[in-house]
């Protein structure tokens, strides 16, 4: 194993307002046209070499290592695999130990409320994580009429920002939440065939 020094910098993840992704080692001030998105410490062994750091294989890797539990999980709460897998890959990029900057941690980067309200007392686990993520998604599904779109601007923004404006909020990071989740999915659907 190749741990990673006590020294070692942090990782974030900035989105721009065309939806481009930085990820870099430094912290940018506020302003730029960036905005922070996720944040990895150092001593989440994200960036292990033998969990494939940040690399595509790496994430590959990482993604196929819970086809399994995504699989069983969807079938048991009635969900669609490759929806569950595209909002794991957008939310934590398969990092079971994934913190945002607001709190959010997991899989499926649960906030504490949301975990607490699913019964979720450790959003590490993948398991919980999914578990926790997964009766949420499917309750917003419910809640917003099976709307794709509409459940997943729920999960990014608040199911009240989405009753609020009746329809997808006008934030940009939710908006370009949606359309990746969505353009994930429609991937992982042809890579799922007969999940």
């Amino acid at each position: 194993m190749y741990p990673i020094s006590a020294g070692a910098a942090s990782i974030y993840v900035y989105v721009d307002s065309q939806g481009n992704r930085l990820i870099t080692n430094a912290p940018r001030s506020a302003g730029g046209g960036y905005k922070l998105v996720k944040s990895y410490n150092a001593d989440d062994n994200f960036g292990d070499p033998n969990r494939g750091g940040f690399t595509r294989k790496g994430l590959k890797a990482r993604a196929s290592e819970y086809d399994k539990l995504i699989v069983k999980k969807a079938r048991q709460l009635g969900l669609e695999p490759a929806l569950l897998k595209a909002i794991i890959h957008i939310e934590s990029a398969f990092n079971p130990v994934a913190l945002s900057p607001k709190g959010a941690k997991g899989l499926m980067q649960l906030m504490p409320a949301t975990a607490a309200r699913y019964g979720v007392t450790d959003r590490s686990n993948p398991e919980q994580s999914l578990d926790g993520g997964g009766r949420y998604m499917r309750d917003l599904l419910s809640m917003f009429k099976q709307d794709t779109r509409l459940a997943l601007a729920a999960y990014n923004a608040g199911e009240n920002a989405v009753t609020r404006y009746q329809g997808i909020p006008p934030y940009q990071e939710t908006q370009n939440y949606v359309r990746l989740v969505i353009q994930m999915r429609d991937i992982y659907r042809k890579k799922m065939v007969g999940v």
